[in-house]
């Protein structure tokens, strides 16, 4: 079984976004590996460390720098990486998810592949549909929010998110979608010895246009606005000022 696995490059989860000029401003910004793609990563090795597939390949989407995330993949275990090179942004603002599931199709034709897994959504737009999107461009199975994944003969079992607590689908033969979800697994960190093995594994730059998709946005974006800050909290002297706060300030208790 080869699986392929999406790597978004993506602003760290662990720094504060600065709005300008009605955008996200990426300049001097760190990026990372998107924390959701890094847990389809790790469920990718996983699998090919049980035995269950013979080759784990890592795809991107973006700049030269894209590089480094597939860099970061390839250090966690990944075979092999596809850089799909454009200077377009993929937080939702030139690139979106449409023309992203269909440059995906173009690489799993290609690839042969018998499992896609990626990320339920990326940080930076939030949208969760790149994979939905794809499942239905190849006319494959999909399974999103996946909390638990396990081999069945020929095909496999998930247990998946939803808003009342999870459900289990089964998927008797492969190939298929899935989207990871945060429960799936605790990713590992990259050695020093498999960071430095990873600068030798192949990566293959493709250029965006060779894969003749339309890459025009669907809808615009208007205007990008931060958050009001917080109001100053305030001290209460005992639980009956609290309440009487809550019922005859902030009006959330009858």
């Amino acid at each position: 079984m080869k699986i392929l696995v999406g790597v978004k490059r993506v602003v760290d989860y662990a720094v504060k976004v600065r709005v300008q000029k009605s955008t996200i401003d990426l300049n001097s910004v760190k990026m990372s590996l998107n924390p959701f793609c890094e847990i389809a990563v790790e469920e990718a090795v996983r699998f090919k460390e049980a035995k269950h597939a013979e080759e784990v390949v890592a795809v991107s989407i973006g700049p030269k720098q894209c590089t480094e995330t597939l860099r970061t993949a390839l250090a966690m275990g990944c075979d092999r990486g596809i850089h799909i090179l454009t200077d377009q942004r993929t937080d939702y603002m030139q690139l979106q998810p449409y023309a992203i599931a269909q440059l995906f199709q173009k690489v799993v034709e290609k690839e042969q592949s018998d499992l896609v897994l990626l990320g339920k959504q990326g940080i930076d737009s939030d949208c969760g549909q790149t994979g939905p999107m794809l499942a239905g461009f190849l006319g494959w199975p999909q399974v999103t929010f996946a909390a638990n994944i396990a081999r069945t003969d020929g095909g496999i079992e998930v247990e998946r998110e939803t808003d009342e607590g999870t459900e289990t689908i089964q998927i008797p033969e492969l190939p298929a979608v899935v989207t990871c979800d945060l429960r799936l697994n605790e990713p590992r960190y990259a050695t020093l010895p498999n960071i430095m093995k990873a600068k030798k594994k192949p990566v293959e730059t493709m250029n965006i246009e060779d894969f003749e998709v339309d890459l025009e946005p669907h809808n615009e974006v208007l205007e990008v606005m931060e958050p009001p800050p917080r109001k100053e909290g305030i001290m209460v002297r005992d639980v009956d000022e609290l309440l009487d706060k809550l019922r005859n300030e902030a009006n959330v208790i009858p």
